[in-house]
């Protein structure tokens, strides 16, 4: 891996795919992690393997460590993107000036393989491991007992605290309220949500579950589990600390 100031840049070895308007966009054997932010990548394709026309849309954008963008419109089937494909033709990173970025969100489908990915690409450097416990889990909001399990599911991920999963017939149903928030993993799918009544008070998305995650954390399926950040949790009847995330 190579690190230029906040920029990593690491060559790929999956084959990767892009559509937009039901058309290949882009399909290559070489693609090119860029992590742009210190916690996932972008990929990067080789303008050889873009299989559409770009379009200069006369919009350009600045980047301190990548450069000049010349910012393109992508056409593909029915569709059209504006601005969605960037270039850095003349980026300080001479590794980046012949490659292509496609604003994830704006196309309708990326690849890896022939597994659809979802919301940003998987960093090869975040793994998931899911792995069941005897502990006993124990989780308060405001002092009331909402959860109790001594059949927790672990799930400890790169870079977050462990979450801790429980069975619903451990959990106090009753002072759940479904939420309309839905919000996609790259590593575990589209998880739903939960907020927590207390007394007078609710307690918004504190709660979340995944009814259809993705393989890789297939053992979470149809559990709960609660931000550590925002409720108290006792592990073997230990006060654990909230954690400091972005979620806090």
């Amino acid at each position: 891996m190579q690190a230029r100031g906040r920029v990593k840049i690491e060559p790929g070895t999956r084959r990767v795919r892009v559509y937009l308007g039901g058309a290949l966009v882009a399909d290559t054997l070489a693609p090119v992690y860029v992590w742009e932010v210190p916690y996932y990548p972008a990929y990067y394709i080789p303008r050889a393997d873009v299989k559409v026309e770009l379009i200069a849309s006369g919009n350009t954008d600045h980047s301190p460590s990548r450069g000049e963008a010349t910012l393109y419109t992508v056409k593909s089937g029915d569709k059209e993107a504006v601005d969605a494909a960037r270039i850095y033709h003349d980026s300080p990173l001479e590794e980046l000036r012949d490659l292509v970025r496609f604003d994830f969100a704006a196309m309708d489908a990326w690849f890896e393989e022939d597994e659809e990915i979802y919301v940003h690409p998987r960093s090869p450097y975040t793994r998931v491991d899911v792995l069941g416990s005897s502990r006993h889990v124990r989780v308060e909001i405001d002092g009331v007992t909402v959860a109790e399990s001594a059949n927790a599911r672990l799930l400890f991920e790169t870079g977050l605290p462990t979450r801790y999963y429980l069975p619903k017939t451990a959990v106090r149903m009753d002072l759940l309220e479904p939420s309309s928030t839905h919000t996609a993993c790259p590593y575990k799918g589209e998880a739903s949500y939960y907020s927590v009544r207390v007394g007078d008070k609710l307690h918004e998305d504190v709660v979340w579950y995944y009814d259809t995650p993705l393989p890789e954390s297939q053992k979470v399926a149809g559990l709960v589990a609660f931000y550590n950040e925002k409720v108290d949790t006792f592990v073997d009847g230990v006060l654990q600390p909230r954690p400091k995330t972005h979620f806090s």
